[in-house]
């Protein structure tokens, strides 16, 4: 005769815990990492609506984190709307005035719109104006060149791309979306590397990170030109 029971006693198996991210209090490590190398950030790779409310103002992946893909997007956004379809000029005497700190009058109700463009926030006599709407008013007024762009590597894990901007620097690469040159020239992200763009770009600035691509398009013409500046780390094989 045989005797089974169940056992009381057995394994409990639990699902490991994930390591917190050590820069803010809402996530884990790795939710951090996806969100920061995505533009949907944290809130957009959870499914519980609880855990959401939770992570939605996470700073690691935020448009206000410099480095972000939703910071990227949101400099991209910002710069063409400047140079582009750029706002009334009440609105933009408005958002002059918030940087300026100068009283001034809202007839039309400007704040509004650029509240819902994150260029100002607050309400009533607490407004004031927001990095996206400093970095408008840096767009309206920095030089745009058209520049050769050549693109060295494409990471599709993370759809960033290595590019060269020879009008800036010969050999510095600079970290762009690889999607915004895809799009933008009707190319698969594996076709990419190796490619010669023409983009317009702010050259004045220091910081590779500042340097925002617009206008990307293929060249009409490879030229001599272009091989001439050629960055010398693709002749190399390799960076300096």
């Amino acid at each position: 005769m045989t005797i089974t029971y169940d056992e009381p006693f057995g394994p409990e198996y639990v699902r490991p815990t994930p390591a917190p991210c050590p820069n803010c209090p809402c996530c884990s490590a790795r939710l951090c990492e996806k969100g920061a190398a995505s533009v949907m950030q944290c809130h957009g790779h959870v499914a519980d609506p609880a855990t959401v409310a939770v992570v939605s103002a996470c700073p690691c992946s935020a448009e206000t984190t410099r480095g972000t893909h939703a910071w990227r997007v949101a400099q991209t956004r910002v710069v063409k709307h400047a140079t582009e379809q750029p706002l009334p000029k009440a609105a933009e005497h408005v958002l002059r005035a918030l940087a300026g700190g100068e009283s001034f009058r809202d007839p039309t109700e400007e704040l509004r719109g650029l509240r819902a463009r994150r260029y100002a926030d607050g309400q009533e006599d607490a407004w004031r104006i927001t990095q996206l709407g400093r970095r408008y008013l840096l767009a309206l007024e920095e030089p745009r060149y058209t520049s050769a762009v050549y693109v060295n590597a494409v990471d599709v894990k993370t759809r960033t791309a290595k590019v060269v901007v020879l009008g800036w620097h010969m050999e510095r690469e600079v970290t762009v979306l690889a999607d915004f040159l895809a799009q933008a020239v009707g190319l698969e992200l594996a076709a990419l590397p190796g490619r010669y763009l023409d983009a317009k770009v702010n050259l004045g600035v220091a910081d590779p990170d500042d340097l925002v691509l617009t206008r990307i398009q293929m060249p009409e013409e490879i030229t001599e030109d272009y091989a001439a500046v050629r960055p010398l780390r693709i002749a190399k094989g390799g960076a300096r």
